[in-house]
């Protein structure tokens, strides 16, 4: 075969002569090779990262399904139930696309979930784009791309009666012209409805039900699988458009099917399409899948079987029929008004076979697509030297500021698009009675009826930490949605991540996926937070090189009883406001450095597990004995930017002090000579509650003996206006509008001007 054409397929040499020698010997065909190329690609088969993976735990007493061995992990959550949930991205395609990239993101996970028998209740998002800031070309299409995958995500969502209930967007220029989009599912089920992806039963139908295939993604895997350069860009494959109302037929005749007993096996056509559902359900059922392209409905029947195979239309399914239940799976499919076909039948010869009238175009093994895919050690760069974690060295250039100053200071950091409220975005979605808390508190809360359960939902990264320190980073990232799902009551049981990294060929890009990966595996360990599967997204590049690392956890817990849900907003004016954890003076990687610089600067701050559980612990316990009115994490901000986000979201006012003569470190003189220290450090492992008079003695004894420190700030006042006063010195104050100003209308704001492509 032609050398260039093989090199357009993204196979090597080394790998050609693999292909050949899986195939007996002989050269493949065209189609062949397409079919090779989407099942080797990155995306598919994560060839430069499985290794990596390997370091995940992935058991525990609540796992019911694996990460890897179904489309999505599902997890116990106690009385017979339980729950699939997994995070996928949609990269690349919302680069060229976004509306439709963002809308067929969400379109895929939820086929992923429904596939395993649960019915979707809920959708979360992780979203990333370049600075909106600004006037120029940048800032104008970073609007664009925000604008167009948040208008996808809740077209989708909606489309489907599914509730988008949280998620997370940050800005940052690393994101520049390769935004991502990652798409969080959950759904709901009985362990005794859990749904297999395996072709079972030698001569058993298969039928496709869903959408005519059509010339949409063609190659899409392999496309995701390359940096996203100028060139790529001009020629991408054409970004397939969802249709959420098909997929809502589609989702609730699949359960009905599965619920009738008839089916062997079921899988979505995701990325690779009608290739990948077909060899990875004869590879995960020991068997072998004969089909029938000419079968197959399509918009147009001239498509060739390249095209047919290789193509992603959405809202498709692959569904494998117990023999002898033909005429229930067409009522069933008739009912819900869907296109379908019997395509093929189950062989027992281990072959992915595909005929075009009659004729054989594609005779492969099965696992040579899927389990034999090669896999690859990279080259890792050496570790760089590691950041400063100096505070006076890294508060150099910024004088000390004043009461002015720091009230200044605060305004632009809850102005900051990555602090500023989303509800721009989240208010674009459905929300739904079950959805007890709403975006924008630590996490989200959500009943689910049928299970007698509430649950918490969050995904958490913050990527600056990562730019400086991968593993530190990704540990972070662990213990933070841990701390978010602690803020509301609920216990974690597990988590899903989507690593999103640069090219992986290169060794400073490989180090940062290798180190993050060992981060993040270290911290669930520590946190009882089993990995039930998620997603690799290589090769997100721009002009100015790799985005930054960007491993984000999306962890899901369970809430025991509804008195114990709990949110940020402070309650009442009387309650007793204290700081459970150190004051902290950790300056390195903080927004408050991003936005006083320009730049990312500076070690993360260190994170100690035992302290940081014994704060997860301790919220749980206040929370469940009914100590404590709110609870909210410091974060991004630091304690300032906490205290402001609880007073907006309970409207009511603050009156706080910073006694540093109450602790031992660091040492008073810091705080009095430097208050941004005291009010914008990002240390960890803290977070600020409140409780009634009464209660204080009682929250101060249980953190006393879990070894938590809990310092009294203040009191929640009725008047409108936060006041901060550090070592008595720093007296500062804003009406509670001027933060609603900064907070709640910045993005608004700069979404309401122009924006292009």
């Amino acid at each position: 075969m032609n050398p260039e054409i093989i090199e357009q397929h993204g196979i090597t040499p080394a790998e050609y002569e693999l292909i050949k020698k899986h195939l007996g010997g002989r050269d493949p065909n065209l189609t062949e090779l397409g079919v090779f190329s989407v099942m080797w690609s990155e995306h598919c088969s994560y060839k430069n990262s499985k290794l990596e993976l390997k370091k995940f735990p992935t058991t525990g007493e609540r796992v019911l399904v694996k990460a890897g061995e179904e489309n999505a992990g599902v997890i116990d959550i106690g009385d017979g139930w339980a729950v699939a949930f997994k995070i996928e991205s949609h990269n690349h395609p919302s680069a060229v696309d976004p509306f439709n990239g963002a809308a067929t993101g969400v379109g895929g996970c939820v086929r992923d979930i429904f596939t395993m028998g649960a019915r979707p209740a809920f959708a979360m998002a992780s979203l990333r784009f370049g600075d909106i800031r600004g006037d120029d070309e940048a800032a104008r299409t970073n609007r664009h791309l925000f604008a167009g995958a948040t208008a996808g995500i809740a077209y989708y969502g909606n489309g489907l009666a599914l509730p988008t209930v949280g998620g997370e967007v940050y800005f940052d220029n690393s994101y520049s012209g390769n935004p991502l989009v990652n798409a969080f599912c959950l759904g709901v089920l009985r362990h005794d409805q859990i749904a297999r992806g395996a072709a079972a039963g030698v001569g058993n139908p298969v039928y496709y039900v869903g959408a005519p295939t059509w010339l949409e993604g063609l190659a899409g895997a392999s496309f995701a699988s390359r940096d996203l350069s100028d060139e790529v860009k001009e020629a991408p494959p054409t970004v397939p458009v969802g249709d959420p109302f098909l997929e809502k037929r589609l989702i609730e005749a699949c359960l009905e099917l599965l619920a009738s007993g008839c089916v062997a096996g079921i899988q979505d056509m995701g990325a690779a399409g009608l290739t990948c559902s077909t060899c990875e359900t004869a590879s995960r059922g020991g068997t072998g899948v004969e089909i029938e392209l000419s079968r197959v409905p399509k918009r147009d029947p001239n498509m060739t079987p390249y095209e047919t195979l290789l193509s992603e239309t959405q809202e498709r399914m692959l569904v494998i029929v117990q023999k002898g239940n033909d005429e229930t799976v067409k009522r069933i499919f008739e009912k819900w008004e869907l296109p379908y076909a019997e395509i093929g039948v189950v062989r027992d010869d281990g072959m992915m076979r595909v005929k075009n009238n009659g004729e054989t175009v594609v005779e492969i093994p099965a696992r040579a697509l899927t389990d034999e895919a090669p896999l690859y050690s990279l080259t890792a760069a050496p570790k760089p030297a590691p950041h400063t974690s100096d505070t006076a060295a890294l508060l150099g250039n910024i004088p000390a500021p004043d009461a002015v100053a720091i009230e200044t200071a605060l305004l632009e950091l809850l102005a900051h698009p990555s602090i500023a409220s989303k509800q721009w975005a989240w208010k674009q979605c459905n929300i739904t009675v079950d959805q007890t808390v709403l975006p924008g508190s630590d996490a989200a809360v959500f009943t689910i009826p049928e299970a007698n359960k509430i649950l918490a939902a969050t995904t958490d990264c913050n990527a600056i930490y990562c730019c400086q320190d991968p593993r530190l980073g990704a540990r972070i990232a662990v213990a933070e949605a841990a701390r978010n799902l602690a803020c509301t009551g609920a216990v974690p049981l597990a988590l899903t991540d989507n690593l999103n990294f640069g090219n992986p060929h290169r060794p400073e890009n490989f180090l940062q996926l290798r180190e993050a990966i060992e981060g993040m595996a270290d911290a669930c360990h520590t946190y009882g937070t089993p990995v039930t599967g998620g997603n690799v997204s290589l090769y997100n590049e721009n002009p100015s090189g790799a985005i930054d690392p960007t491993p984000t956890v999306g962890m899901v817990g369970l809430i025991e009883k509804p008195e114990h849900i709990t949110t940020q907003a402070f309650k009442a004016a009387g309650d007793e406001i204290y700081l459970l954890g150190d004051l902290g003076s950790e300056m390195g990687a903080t927004h408050y450095l991003l936005t006083r610089l320009g730049e990312k600067i500076g070690a993360p701050p260190s994170l100690d597990d035992t302290k940081e559980l014994a704060l997860h612990n301790t919220l749980r316990a206040a929370i469940a004995a009914g100590l404590i009115c709110s609870a909210h994490d410091c974060a991004e901000g630091g304690l300032a930017v906490a205290l402001a986000e609880s007073c907006l979201s309970g409207d009511l006012g603050a009156d706080t002090a910073i006694c540093v003569e109450s602790v031992e470190s660091p040492a008073p003189c810091i705080y009095a000579r430097r208050p941004d220290i005291a009010l914008f450090n990002e240390s960890q492992s803290r977070a600020i509650v409140t409780c009634t008079p009464a209660n204080a003695e009682a929250l101060i004894v249980l953190a006393t003996k879990a070894d938590v420190p809990c310092t009294k700030l203040g009191v929640v006042t009725q008047d409108s206006t936060l006041r901060i006063t550090c070592c008595g010195k720093t007296n500062a104050s804003w009406s509670v509008p001027a933060l609603k100003e900064a907070f709640c209308d910045t993005i608004e704001k700069l979404m309401s001007t122009s924006c292009s492509k």
